[in-house]
């Protein structure tokens, strides 16, 4: 006889059964609309083995900036050459000598890590987890949030956006269960334990949007996480666990979810559906979670770095070491 789904919801009961896998058909119903909308995979060359940052010092950092510059604009070229030139004119852009990358590699829809700031320097250092959608050829809202963040940071911090993981789309199966994100978590833990490295005092904050809230959530419990000193969720649709316990971590955990944002509307809990995990657990804003809830304004999902907003001022202050202006109280 096959097993009936287990729950691991919080509230337990059918409601949330019938509501996760709703969703999950309704994704799988999408998923030939959404991957035909996808642009196809360009291809780039393999980039180089680069040694780990030891050191954060102006000239170790600008001889990792100098070799993924080259890696960028090799891609560029493969990408010219595919006829792509729509991302070989991103990549011409990524490239230019005022930009800095602390990795990068074209294949597979791109992954980067692109430093805002002087790292050298920095006191205070925000990495920041994008969420569904992500990619080389949906990278300037990543960039231009991060940039604001440093922006508000001010002098002595740096901003490291870390597209770091294949994401999943926005509509389809994957983005209902943790199963990017632990594969996504390593290479966040690897990260970390190299950033720690090159700059062992500096304040250390992940700032994690959307999905990448699952990301933070499975790397969490890492010992190479051991310095980071807020885990700041916005956007959130869960971490995949079901309380901050569970993330097993030292850092303090902060949710923050804007009025408009559409996430809200999701449902939240876990399933076991035989060896598939649907769900992304608890909701970060609510009291059972148990994360400290900052005002995260009026905006949508879309709406948290933006200048002069609400979460902005708030997640900065958080990675300052400062509490938020506004501390909201628990949905």
């Amino acid at each position: 006889m096959a097993s009936r789904p287990r729950s691991s919801t919080s509230g337990g009961g059918s409601r949330p059964r019938r509501a996760l896998l709703a969703a999950l058909v309704a994704a799988s119903v999408a998923v030939p609309v959404s991957g035909a909308a996808r642009p196809s995979a360009v291809p780039a060359p393999a980039p180089a083995v680069l040694a780990p940052l030891r050191a954060a010092t102006p000239g170790a950092l600008a001889e990792r900036y100098a070799a993924n510059r080259a890696g960028i604009r090799a891609a560029e070229r493969a990408a010219a050459g595919h006829g792509d030139h729509r991302r070989a004119a991103a990549l011409r852009a990524m490239a230019e000598p005022a930009r800095h990358f602390l990795s990068f590699d074209g294949r597979d829809g791109g992954r980067a890590a692109e430093v805002f700031g002087d790292l050298s320097r920095a006191v205070r250092i925000a990495v920041v987890v994008p969420g569904s959608d992500t990619s080389l050829d949906r990278y300037g809202r990543l960039r231009a949030g991060a940039e604001a963040l440093q922006q508000e940071l001010g002098g002595r911090s740096a901003v490291v956006a870390w597209l770091g993981y294949k994401t999943p789309g926005t509509v389809s199966p994957e983005v209902l269960t943790p199963g990017r994100a632990d594969e996504a978590a390593p290479a966040l833990r690897r990260f970390m334990a190299e950033l720690r490295a090159a700059g062992p005092a500096a304040r250390t904050s992940l700032l994690c949007h959307s999905y990448g809230s699952v990301v933070c959530g499975r790397a969490a419990s890492g010992t190479e996480m051991a310095n980071v000193e807020n885990i700041v969720l916005y956007g959130s649709p869960g971490t995949g666990r079901d309380n901050t316990a569970a993330l097993r971590t030292r850092a303090t955990v902060w949710a923050g979810l804007g009025t408009d944002d559409w996430i809200a509307a999701l449902p939240h809990g876990r399933l076991q559906l035989t060896s598939l995990q649907v769900g992304l657990g608890a909701d970060p804003m609510s009291p059972e979670f148990g994360a400290r809830v900052f005002a995260a304004g009026d905006g949508g999902h879309s709406d948290y770095l933006k200048p002069g907003s609400v979460p902005l001022e708030n997640m900065a202050r958080i990675v300052s070491g400062q509490l938020p202006s506004q501390e909201a109280r628990h949905a």
